[in-house]
């Protein structure tokens, strides 16, 4: 009995041995790599160009006493600008951009301005602005941001003189002026390194925006004196703009990969 178990014995040793040696050995297993991360704190320039739509909803009034003459009425025009401006961004959360702005624009985006009464009409344009504000935006991608915003804007409209039915100078015109008002927007900003381009801290953005100016009442002048008329002309003005800027970020580093 004796015999038979030291027999067992051996054969579940030599059996056991045989089967570890059989065992592959493990395979090594690469850590897995963080996903890329960008930062997107700091300062930033940036400047630009696009073209914009003006609208106004306009009714002619009587200078005197402010009796309405005709109904309101949406006059439209359209024109290109060019922009230039600065910020700074925060990031947080990983893939959350919060930041502050100020930007300026100039250029020519022009609107009609009618007096159905006298038979005049004429272009006012939209000069220069300005809009500071804030922003807010994702990371699609460590590379790519998507971002909407708002501020306080302001905007200069230049001299509108009117011309008769007949394409000749009415000998009137509005005066020039000065509003302010609010915008709200959105748009992407990515990096220009692709396909094989390298080009460190450039970026590029598209940005849509619609800024609304309040309403004013302009008494219309005499080209001889400025001398106030009959008529006055009450508009309001809504622009909508769509822009493309080259943009310097000066902290920027890319992606980097985190190490273990």
């Amino acid at each position: 009995m004796k015999k038979i178990l030291l027999a067992l014995t051996a054969v579940a040793a030599m059996t056991g041995s045989a089967s570890a040696a059989d065992l592959a050995a493990r395979p090594y297993v690469k850590a897995p790599v963080a996903a890329p991360v960008a930062n997107w704190t700091g300062f930033y320039i940036f400047g630009g160009g696009g073209g914009g739509l003006s609208n106004a909803d306009q009714s002619v009034q009587s200078t005197v006493g402010a009796v309405p003459l005709t109904i309101t009425q949406r006059q439209g025009g359209s024109g290109w600008f060019g922009t230039v401006g600065l910020g700074y961004d925060w990031q947080f959360s990983g893939t959350w951009v919060a930041g502050v702005f100020a930007d300026g624009q100039f250029g020519s985006i022009r609107a009609t301005v009618q007096d159905p009464i006298n038979g005049w009409t004429g272009n006012q344009k939209l000069e220069d602005s300005w809009a500071a504000g804030v922003r807010l935006g994702w990371l699609v991608a460590p590379n790519v941001l998507s971002y909407v915003n708002g501020g306080y804007s302001g905007a200069h409209f230049g001299q509108t003189n009117f011309l008769t039915l007949a394409g000749v100078p009415a000998g009137a015109h509005l005066g020039s002026y000065n509003r302010n008002g609010w915008f709200i927007g959105g748009g992407v900003e990515n990096s220009l390194n692709f396909f094989g381009i390298t080009s460190p801290g450039w970026f590029m953005k598209t940005e849509y925006r619609s800024a609304f100016y309040n309403a004013k009442t302009q008494t219309e002048l005499s080209d001889v004196g400025n001398v106030p008329l009959a008529n006055s002309i009450r508009a309001n003005s809504w622009n909508q703009t769509i822009s493309t800027s080259l943009v310097y970020r000066f902290n920027w580093t890319g992606p980097v990969v985190a190490k273990y």
